[in-house]
């Protein structure tokens, strides 16, 4: 990494996503035994607009790194924790954007699921339902 891509880093969250990133869809690019050529076709952009984004490039847009994470079958997680942490103004811990992530995204989306599952199902049952299944319960108790 050139020193101005560095300090570009070092002041931003956004840059240090992109910058990660970029290397683990190169990483996972190469493992995978696909050509730059062939990814950046398949993606439906151009061999240089690939090298940009695996190279960290401030410009690259966030989208195209989840195109090339998708494409590949990576963790969405080295983009979107980071994102997170510094959407609640935190610090992100570095540490932790090395490896798949993948099972901390389940973890999450359980967590989210399991908040709002209760409330869903309450908007998504019919009043009609809500009163019979209350009457039955009552019966239930009673009986």
């Amino acid at each position: 990494m050139s020193q101005s891509n560095a300090a570009a880093v070092a002041e931003s969250p956004l840059d240090y996503v992109k910058v990660q990133s970029g290397r683990q869809i190169e990483e996972a690019r190469k493992r995978k035994r696909i050509t730059q050529a062939d990814l950046a076709r398949d993606l439906g952009m151009g061999v240089r607009w690939l090298r940009e984004i695996e190279g960290g490039n401030p410009r690259a847009r966030l989208d195209d790194h989840l195109l090339c994470t998708f494409k590949l079958g990576l963790s969405t997680g080295p983009i979107l924790f980071p994102l997170l942490f510094a959407g609640q103004q935190m610090s992100f811990p570095r540490q932790l954007a090395t490896g798949d992530l993948s099972d901390l995204e389940r973890i999450c989306i359980e967590v989210i699921a399991h908040k709002h599952l209760e409330h869903l199902t309450r908007a998504l049952t019919p009043a009609w339902r809500t009163v019979e299944l209350q009457t039955h319960l009552q019966r239930k108790v009673a009986g």
